[in-house]
């Protein structure tokens, strides 16, 4: 008996391994097939080609990733405690990753840049959300008297995202956590700096 749920989420997962891990362009429906056990005809009953199974499957690591910080961000007390929630979640990047391959969001948006525009949107919209939504932290913040009012969210938000991205693509290329470790103490500070 066939259980339709269970084969996309079959898919999705070994998609998402293989996309994540050797690239999007190098990953062929062929692998998916091999790794997964299922036939072409199984994946294509589920998505429409090749392109709607990479948007699918960066959302779906995106998704699990965002919903990790998620939970820790809303029960935290203040905004420093929630900024300090997406910093911890990237300082156990190194020992926990998540995702074998490294930061989906970040692999995506190298390997999309100039060769994928369909899977650029993806990037660009999930980037745009994670930039609003740490906005939204720091806005709260300063609206509580808990951040100086001065700050820029944008500006800062802007600073925290890229500075994390960056350094997790450091420790790739290094084979370490100094750079991401510094970063963090960095934003930490800067963090600090700023509350009331």
């Amino acid at each position: 008996m066939r259980n339709p749920e269970l084969t996309r989420s079959i898919i999705l997962k070994t998609a998402c391994e293989l996309f994540n891990s050797q690239g999007y362009k190098a990953t062929s429906i062929s692998d998916i097939t091999a790794q997964s056990k299922l036939t072409k005809g199984a994946i294509y009953r589920h998505f429409q080609d090749k392109s709607s199974l990479e948007k699918e499957a960066l959302r779906t690591m995106c998704g699990q990733m965002l919903g990790d910080i998620s939970r820790s961000v809303r029960i935290a007390p203040d905004s420093k405690s929630k900024l300090y929630c997406i910093l911890d979640y990237f300082s156990a990047y190194e020992k926990e990753p998540p995702f074998v391959g490294g930061c989906p969001l970040m692999n995506a948006a190298v390997e999309s840049d100039d060769t994928n525009p369909e899977l650029k949107d993806v990037v660009k919209f999930i980037m745009g959300q994670i930039h609003e939504a740490i906005c939204k932290i720091i806005s709260n913040g300063i609206k509580h008297k808990q951040i100086q009012e001065n700050v820029d969210p944008a500006m800062l938000s802007s600073l925290i995202f890229g500075s994390l991205e960056g350094s997790v693509m450091m420790m790739k290329v290094f084979d370490n956590g100094e750079h991401l470790n510094n970063c963090i103490k960095y934003l930490k500070a800067e963090i600090d700096r700023v509350l009331i």
